[in-house]
């Protein structure tokens, strides 16, 4: 059969829409995966600094790039949240502690722990949908919760302790993706919501903070300004990358590349910061990467099923008509 005159054209715009999303998606992941470089280079000022810096440069940019894509019209969204705000609230306090915690591990040289933190969060969002959503798990969910539970054991009787920061980090993230589900704010948008609400207490922060005033801010050189104000940017960037990767692609492989983050900056500890990967750390990373894989193959074949059910009932109705 010789395909119909639309039918190239369609398949190339496919072809374009799908490249540009993984351009898009690669670009966001490597971004999130080396930003522990760009917080190195905040050290000289404390972790509650440069949170605080982070956010109010987020809703400064996060404000020119909304109104430029829907005018005055997102400001709304604070009135419409309602009994929302609530949870608004509490996302808003999830996502600034994930932030801290993970800028104080940053530059305290505890990157490799930062990156098993997020290994482990698609697990732990498994969990937490089990326990506050009803879902079920299936047999692969099992095996691969099981497998990142042993390397956590593992890691907690290597270290002498509970990995601390990998699992502030992945059950933070967890809860704020499960409170998320119930504001059902689209990525940026929602952004812009839980930093805006913690706007007044950043600004309050460095008022009232001696360290981190205004007099503490402009008496610092310009380049350390520019890299404070920075922070800002490195959070809007990937994310509208992101944002762009998720219209262009399917869940799933959306899913699968976001290890592609961790990963990099798993590499970036051991070999730009020269953080100690043990015999111990093998070990527990190996379980847990099995498990992902088993997790996303899973997935994946999961996701590929339901497509092929689909295709074959479009034909099938279409064959009927």
């Amino acid at each position: 059969m010789n395909p119909s005159p639309t039918t190239l054209p369609f398949v190339a715009s496919q072809t374009t829409h799908n490249n540009l999303g993984l351009g898009y998606a690669l670009f966001a992941y490597s971004f999130w995966g080396l930003v522990p470089i760009f917080f190195k280079q905040l050290a000289f000022a404390d972790a509650p600094t440069i949170i605080a810096h982070r956010i109010i440069w987020s809703v400064f940019f996060l404000t020119l790039v909304l109104l430029f894509k829907n005018g005055w019209s997102v400001f709304r969204q604070f009135a419409a949240l309602g009994k929302n705000l609530w949870w608004l609230a509490l996302n808003s306090l999830l996502i600034a502690s994930n932030w801290l915690i993970f800028v104080w591990a940053v530059n305290q040289g505890r990157i490799l722990e930062t990156s098993l933190g997020y290994f482990i969060t698609p697990l732990i969002s498994i969990i937490l949908g089990v326990l506050f959503l009803g879902e079920r798990l299936r047999g692969f969910e099992r095996i691969a919760i099981a497998l990142a539970a042993t390397g956590t054991a593992y890691l907690a009787v290597g270290l002498g302790h509970l990995p601390w920061i990998s699992l502030a980090l992945a059950l933070l993230f967890g809860f704020y993706g499960l409170v998320k589900k119930r504001l059902n704010t689209g990525a940026l948008h929602g952004l812009f919501l839980e930093t805006g609400f913690l706007l007044t207490p950043a600004l309050g922060f460095l008022l009232l903070y001696p360290q981190a005033g205004n007099e503490y801010f402009f008496d610092l050189t310009i380049d350390r300004q520019l890299l404070l104000a920075s922070s800002g940017l490195a959070t809007c960037i990937p994310l509208l990358a992101f944002a762009g990767a998720a219209r262009r692609l399917p869940l799933s492989m959306l899913g699968f590349m976001q290890y592609l983050a961790p990963t990099l900056s798993m590499l970036v500890a051991v070999f730009i910061y020269d953080e100690p990967f043990t015999q111990t750390h093998l070990i527990v990373f190996s379980l847990i990467w099995a498990g992902l894989v088993i997790y996303s193959t899973g997935n994946f074949l999961r996701a590929s099923a339901a497509s092929k059910q689909r295709a074959q009932l479009s034909i099938e109705q279409t064959t009927a008509r």
